[in-house]
């Protein structure tokens, strides 16, 4: 399939879910896709900045909806933040009927999917992502999360929208390293499809970083790969944890470079640090890590890797919750479409990866 034969595709994807079904609605115009099926009552949960940057394209709609506005920070995704919207829900007469509607990126996906699953023991929603990594990769696949003080992600459950509406037009007023992030994080998913997906990806990627007119297809091939995964593991206990691959070193390298990298960037350097692991244990041949790291490096162009401390980013990894007691919970690499867990201390060999792993970086 080439990267440029998204527009001859169905409009449709329907994501299978033992806690609803869900569709995912490729569109120009998500604004008047909405009308006419929303009511007075459904709430917008709105980030300010995205709101002020489309109100005029998304007039209609705004006008037949209420709207609350938030700051789409991680200071948001906690209970002590979301009580606000929580009063201001019950006090303005919402009701167990009404739904609830995402226009954000990933924050305000975690906020509004959290307080819908919570609500009244749930009340639907609907999702606008309008952040290249929303739409294509966290809009499906159920998980919601909100942070609790200093650790991220550490509570929530599995709640998915009734309907998602993908429009790429909202990708006209993303900053660049958003643009990055969301192709950063899309690099996961295609070797472990295997490898002619990763090498529609490499195509599509040079287009992308270009006149970006590859991404429509790029976003629904990921979304297509992730959906095979979350129709046989929803709740994330199997086949599933091979897409946290390159997720530990990434967030990992989040948490210490204080959010300086956007996540999808940070996973793809994860993704190459997860390959050099894989090839000085023996599990991967050096050409495989070669031909992704050609593809990541037109990443790390425009988004070099910030100065860290190491040891910090080893603690960081210590904590990540797919541990296992002591041992790390890595997803490695055999070869294209060969991801797997694989449990190991974080002993000298591995500190001494990490170490050579940041010290070619910042030479490079």
């Amino acid at each position: 399939m080439s990267p440029s034969t998204a527009a001859s595709r169905p409009s449709e994807l329907l994501v299978r879910s033992s806690l609803g079904d869900y569709q995912v609605t490729f569109t120009d115009d998500a604004g008047a896709a909405l009308i006419g099926g929303v009511t007075p009552r459904d709430v917008m949960i709105a980030d300010r900045l995205v709101l002020r940057g489309h109100a005029d394209r998304l007039a209609g709609l705004l006008e037949q909806v209420r709207v609350v506005e938030i700051d789409a920070t991680e200071g948001q995704k906690s209970y002590q933040e979301l009580t606000a919207i929580f009063d201001e829900l019950i006090r303005g007469g919402f009701r167990r009927g009404d739904r609830l509607i995402a226009l954000g990126g990933g924050i305000t996906q975690d906020c509004t999917a959290f307080i819908a699953s919570v609500l009244y023991r749930g009340v639907d929603w609907l999702f606008l992502p309008t952040t290249l990594l929303a739409q294509a990769d966290s809009c499906i696949g159920s998980k919601t999360s909100i942070n609790f003080g200093e650790f991220k992600n550490q509570l929530g459950g599995f709640y998915p929208p009734r309907q998602i509406f993908i429009d790429p037009t909202f990708l006209e007023t993303l900053p660049r390293k958003e643009v990055l992030s969301g192709l950063g994080e899309m690099a996961h998913y295609f070797p472990i499809d295997g490898a002619e997906a990763f090498e529609r990806y490499a195509t599509g990627l040079t287009l992308a970083l270009g006149d970006g007119s590859s991404i429509p297809a790029l976003t629904r091939e990921s979304l297509e790969i992730k959906k095979g995964y979350v129709e046989i593991d929803e709740f994330d206990r199997n086949e599933r944890q091979v897409f946290n691959y390159g997720h530990s070193f990434g967030h990992a390298l989040e948490s210490v470079s204080h959010y300086a990298l956007p996540h999808g960037i940070a996973v793809s350097y994860g993704i190459d640090l997860a390959n050099r692991v894989s090839v000085e244990l023996g599990f991967l041949e050096q050409e495989v890590r070669d031909t992704m790291r050609r593809s990541l490096k037109q990443i790390w162009a425009e988004a070099p890797l910030p100065t860290v401390d190491v040891e910090k980013f080893k603690t960081a990894l210590r904590r990540d919750k797919k541990n296992r007691g002591d041992e790390l919970g890595l997803i490695l690499t055999r070869g294209w479409g060969q991801m797997f867990k694989h449990f190991c201390p974080l002993d000298q060999v591995l500190s001494d990866l990490i170490d050579d792993f940041f010290r070619d970086a910042n030479q490079s």
